[in-house]
């Protein structure tokens, strides 16, 4: 009965936090991401951990400021089945996302999205940084359109990692 209760309580409890949040339930849109290293990355291929899709720009003064703790996220959860997918808008020059991404030594997938066709995909995303945070299941459960709370993402993300 303890258990029952247990699960129920922390099923109920995420679900509140999910309303009060404006968290989404929606299933990540199917997409391809192309690489630097020029190889593919669909969302499909994501199910299973816990993501985190962040469409950037180097151009953007928020996304630069915000990528080493996205970085630090990254490190610290990585081991545990979080991914990371940073993705450069259409607009961004390929050239300055490849040096920005070697400069800093970005430990995470990096992805261009030439056609805009990604950024489009996922909601017609148009304003940098936008974030997105997807379960195992590949279901949206948290946006960001600005710089994310950093602690407040950090206890999804653990939750996430947590659930079976």
């Amino acid at each position: 009965m303890h258990l029952v209760l247990t699960r129920f309580g922390r099923w109920l409890f995420g679900a509140l936090l999910c309303l009060l949040a404006a968290c989404s339930s929606q299933t990540a849109p199917e997409s391809h991401f192309v690489l630097l290293d020029g190889s593919r990355l669909s969302t499909s291929q994501l199910r299973g951990k816990v993501t985190l899709v962040n469409f950037w720009a180097t151009s953007c003064t928020t996304c630069v400021a915000e990528m080493p703790e996205i970085i630090s996220t990254y490190g610290k959860y990585q081991a545990q089945g979080f991914e990371t997918v940073a993705v450069a808008m259409q607009y961004d020059p390929p050239s300055y996302v490849v040096n920005f991404a070697q400069t800093r030594q970005l430990p995470f997938k990096v992805a261009i999205d030439n056609t805009g066709a990604v950024a489009q995909a996922w909601g017609e995303v148009k304003l940098t940084p936008t974030t997105y945070l997807l379960d195992k299941q590949g279901v949206i459960v948290k946006r960001y359109v600005g710089a994310p709370n950093f602690s407040e993402l950090h206890q999804w993300i653990e939750r996430l990692l947590a659930a079976t």
